[in-house]
């Protein structure tokens, strides 16, 4: 399907020097010099923008080809499962949106490069996902075996408020240990939070933000009792990627500043 897709080298060039912009923004706000994974968040964005980052179409200049950007984060699951079908398989895709418990086990059992899921805040949504992906691995004909684990991030409401998903900072751990010992299927990579937008607005580089010390006290006390050396903390989106990458952060989700602003959801065409 992907061959099939007509690439508008105009949008393409526009869409890579964006991302060019905000990998280098990354790398001078990286003092630590760790890895700092670019989660470029393509939702309500055509499956051609997905292409032209992930496949650049070559360029008749001597400037050399674009690199191709592998991680993309998508919102709904309905939209994750078009993308998917259609879009190559070397993509590696995270969700990251609210996730119903429904929908857990569609979502790990027909996505093969299904690489992340960053929204898990119930024992519920890990025991889907967990029967999703032992039943992709045994239906055995993705390539996928059961040392290919799904990576999974718990989301921590940091911030206190009710409209926000995740789970408590003191609960955490007890999810964690959940899916450590019996999600097989599931491999534990971090925690994520998405902060209150006000202190996002505020947060800098030398001003830190609230909820994100506390999703790095939370990590590191959860790292701690279950003895894990890396555990990493997803955390920063366009607003404030730069001040969550001075705390740590090892993982940055961006969307408006590379693919510009969304259509509403009733007018997005896959």
């Amino acid at each position: 399907m992907a061959e099939d897709m007509q690439i508008n080298p105009q949008r393409a060039k526009q869409l890579s020097e964006n991302l060019a912009s905000i990998s280098s923004r990354i790398n001078a706000a990286n003092k630590s010099g760790g890895q700092v994974r670019l989660i470029a968040v393509s939702k309500l964005k055509p499956a051609t923008d997905v292409l032209s980052l992930h496949s650049p179409p070559s360029s008749s200049s001597s400037q050399p080809p674009s690199p191709p950007h592998t991680h993309f984060g998508e919102n709904y699951v309905q939209e994750l499962l078009e993308k998917s079908k259609i879009l190559p398989r070397s993509i590696q895709w995270h969700f990251i949106g609210g996730l119903q418990s429904n929908k857990c086990k569609q979502l790990a059992e027909q996505i093969p490069n299904l690489w992340c899921v960053s929204s898990v805040d119930s024992v519920k949504k890990a025991d889907g996902l967990e029967k999703g992906r032992k039943a992709l691995v045994e239906a055995g004909d993705n390539n996928i075996t059961a040392e290919d684990k799904l990576n999974i991030k718990v989301q921590v409401n940091t911030s206190g408020e009710e409209s926000k998903s995740g789970v408590e900072p003191g609960d955490t751990l007890a999810l964690c240990r959940y899916i450590m010992d019996k999600c097989p299927h599931l491999k534990l990579s971090g925690l994520m939070t998405i902060g209150a937008i006000a202190r996002s607005k505020e947060t800098t580089p030398e001003n830190e933000n609230e909820d994100f010390v506390t999703l790095r006290e939370t990590r590191d006390s959860v790292a701690k009792e279950l003895g894990l050396e890396e555990l990493e903390l997803s955390m920063g989106m366009s607003s404030d990627f730069e001040g969550a990458i001075a705390m740590g952060s090892s993982e940055v989700r961006v969307g408006s500043e590379i693919f510009g602003e969304r259509p509403p959801k009733k007018d997005a065409v896959v």
